[in-house]
């Protein structure tokens, strides 16, 4: 019987231990969320909204954009899905680009007594900066499916070479 204990503490021990090591700050969150979901503050606390939750209202706002380095021209790719060409302000420096638009929508439904109105207004400016200088006057663009491209030509080519490791 003494070897069946001694076999189920080293079970036990080895069932203890933590699967991985917690880097300090995951450490420290743990003691913060052990500190506070014991509702010593629970009398004054209400119900905070998650970080996540904060930023869902601007969700979508900002749009992404993809910059494309190439030898003679650089091309600036937005997805803007929603906006109309006609809400879009596009304007060009030497070495950046900036996008402005807004969003508008309005939705009515009425049926009997029954009203809903639903409306939503948003506006984004995003601001990139250029890898190399460009001739503003010469910049070309594309409008379609909700993608703005942007096609910029550099004032003065770059060449590309390769370097070789030692």
């Amino acid at each position: 019987m003494a070897k069946d204990e001694k076999k189920e503490s080293k079970q036990e021990l080895q069932q203890a231990r933590p699967a991985t090591a917690l880097s300090p700050f995951e450490e420290m969150e743990r003691m913060f969320d052990n500190y506070f979901s014991r509702g010593w503050l629970s009398p004054l606390r209400r119900e905070w909204p998650s970080w996540a939750e904060l930023a869902a209202p601007f969700e979508g706002k900002m749009p992404r954009v993809d910059v494309v380095d190439r030898d003679d021209e650089v091309v600036v790719k937005a997805e803007v899905p929603g906006v109309d060409k006609k809400d879009l302000d596009i304007s060009v420096t030497d070495n950046s680009v900036t996008i402005k638009g807004s969003t508008s929508h309005e939705e009515k439904e009425e049926k009997g007594d029954y009203y809903r109105c639903e409306m939503s207004r948003g506006s984004f400016s995003r601001m990139v900066s250029l890898p190399a200088e460009v001739d503003s006057a010469k910049a070309r663009s594309k409008f379609k499916d909700g993608v703005l491209e942007l096609t910029l030509p550099k004032l003065k080519r770059t060449k590309r070479h390769s370097i070789k490791i030692d």
